[in-house]
Formats: structure tokens, sequence, C-alpha cells
């Protein structure tokens, strides 16, 4: 199989359960969404590859800030790597998210913001493009006050999605629609199973609904 390995804490452990499982003879090539999956990956002797050689991924297994019950539309991103997830999702037959049961909501937005990368460029231009369409938002820094530089080199600013009135939908639309963002965190109608693991048991979710 060829594998889309995501980021973030919970798919670091992934990361680390299939390289064990590598060494006991699994056969796989991997993509990884961020610099810092792709390092810990190699490092586990995991086969990589990149888009040239491998343009579609049977399979990717990533995280989520949050899952909406029912569609498991997703937030993403607030690991920084946004960009890149949702292109090794894209690019994948199906999408895996694995998380805690603190990631399910009724309501995607009830608890993290949509985190949306943005040129660097003019990105004060931006940001009041989308407060002007009713998104209060924040540019994301790193612990020394400066802005935080996703691996494409872009910004992150965090949306607020409940309080801008618009459905997943159509935050999604106005956000790839303005000009200075690249993408964003939204992951809409690509998740096909959530795995849902707390200390005593483990629940799986599917789409009930488009």
């Amino acid at each position: 199989m060829a594998v889309g390995l995501g980021s973030g804490s919970t798919s670091a452990l992934v990361i680390e359960e299939i390289g064990r499982r590598v060494r006991d003879g699994l056969r796989i090539v991997g993509i990884a969404t961020s610099i810092q999956s792709h390092r810990q990956a190699e490092s586990l002797g995991i086969p990589l590859t990149d888009f040239a050689r491998q343009p579609h991924l049977d399979l990717t297994i990533d995280g989520a800030d949050e899952v909406q019950r029912g569609t498991l539309a997703l937030i993403k991103g607030h690991g920084g790597a946004l960009l890149r997830e949702k292109i090794v999702a894209m690019a994948s037959r199906r999408m895996l998210v694995a998380v805690d049961p603190r990631k399910i909501v009724d309501r995607l937005g009830s608890v993290f913001t949509v985190p949306v990368e943005i040129v660097p460029f003019g990105w004060e231009t931006t940001q009041r493009r989308l407060q002007d369409q009713g998104f209060a938002s924040e540019l994301r820094r790193n612990d020394a006050g400066q802005p935080y530089v996703t691996d494409g080199q872009h910004y992150i600013l965090h949306c607020k999605l409940i309080e801008s009135g618009f459905t997943p939908e159509q935050a999604a639309d106005a956000f790839k629609r303005t000009t200075g963002v690249v993408e964003h965190g939204l992951f809409l109608s690509i998740a096909t199973k959530v795995v849902i693991g707390s200390v005593d048991k483990v629940d799986f979710l599917e789409p009930t609904q488009k």
C-alpha cells in the first residue's frame, strides 16, 4: 500500500507503530504530511516516496482537532500542517482519522478555531478581508512572539467559525475566494472513517450524511 502519514501527537504514535510493523515485515511506502512526520518516519525505516513516483495513495491516517458527528467534517491544522495534510488527504482513496473522545463535537467550531494558511506578503490585508466577511481572526505566533511559519513558508490566521454565522460549507467557500488565502483547515466530505480511542475501548464512526 501507499499510505499518507499524518502529523501531530496522535499521528506520531501511529507512525511509531507503523515503523514497528515495517521492521516485522510490513511492506508499504509512505508520504508524510509534514517535515516532522517525514523525519520521524525516516528515522524508523519506513520507506518514503513522493507524488512524482506515487500520484495516488490507498489510505491516509491522520488526527483532527474536531470531528463533527454524523458528517465527519473536520477541523485540522492546529499542528500547523494543514496545507500538506489536505494535499495528501485529497490524493488518497480513504482517510482514516484517529482521535480521542474529546474531539467529537455536534457542531464544528464549538471548541477550535479554523486555521487558515495565508501568504505572508500583505497578511494584514488578508486578515482585514476575512474580518470584513465576518471572520474574527488572530495571527498565530511562535513562542518568541513572531509569526508562526508553516512548512510551506506561510502564516496562519485562526478564524472563529460559529461566531461568523457561516455554515462550514459557506465558510470554506468564503476562505477559498479570499485573495491571499492559500488553504483552510475545514476538511469536508474527506474523512471516510473515524477511530475513537479511549482508555478501555475503541469506537468507530462513519458518515451518516453528506
